[in-house]
């Protein structure tokens, strides 16, 4: 059986505890915890989580103890996040989320997820992102929520 490998970024644990987001972010990393997908993070989500709650940090440690492969940020993360702000399609104020996406990119996984509708989630960044990536002679990248990948056995 084929795992997915998925780039989580940080709202995705936050979401846990979200009302809005809760039911499904739960969902997805129950899926993960049991082995169902591949989470794939980085030492930019690691940062990010240090400053996030105590409970929100339990679930990322739970994560951890997953079969996960982790990410840093190298030069070629580092160039293809600035071309991103270079070519507008994310400010320099949010290099945090052009990192993610440069280095969902370059680990070509099947899919980055998040909850962060304004800069990740948006179609028109989407857009932007996979034009930089064509451009530059990568894949184009999936962005989805934990909602849209679900492994199909939950009840809704």
């Amino acid at each position: 059986m084929h795992k997915n490998r998925f780039y989580i970024d940080t709202s995705v644990f936050g979401g846990y505890f979200d009302q809005e987001f809760e039911k499904w972010s739960k969902i997805f990393i129950n899926d993960i915890l049991q082995g169902i997908h591949i989470p794939v993070l980085s030492d930019v989500t690691i940062r990010e989580i240090e400053k996030a709650p105590k409970r929100v940090n339990e679930i990322f440690e739970s994560i951890l103890k997953c079969d996960v492969e982790l990410i840093e940020v190298n030069e070629e993360i580092e160039i293809l996040s600035n071309v991103y702000i270079h070519q507008k399609a994310i400010s320099e104020k949010f290099k945090e989320d052009a990192l993610h996406i440069a280095c969902a990119t370059i680990c070509k996984v099947d899919a980055l997820i998040s909850w962060n509708f304004k800069h990740i989630v948006n179609v028109d960044r989407i857009r932007k992102y996979n034009s930089v990536n064509l451009f530059n002679n990568y894949n184009l990248l999936d962005i989805r929520t934990p909602m849209e990948v679900l492994n199909g056995n939950e009840e809704i």
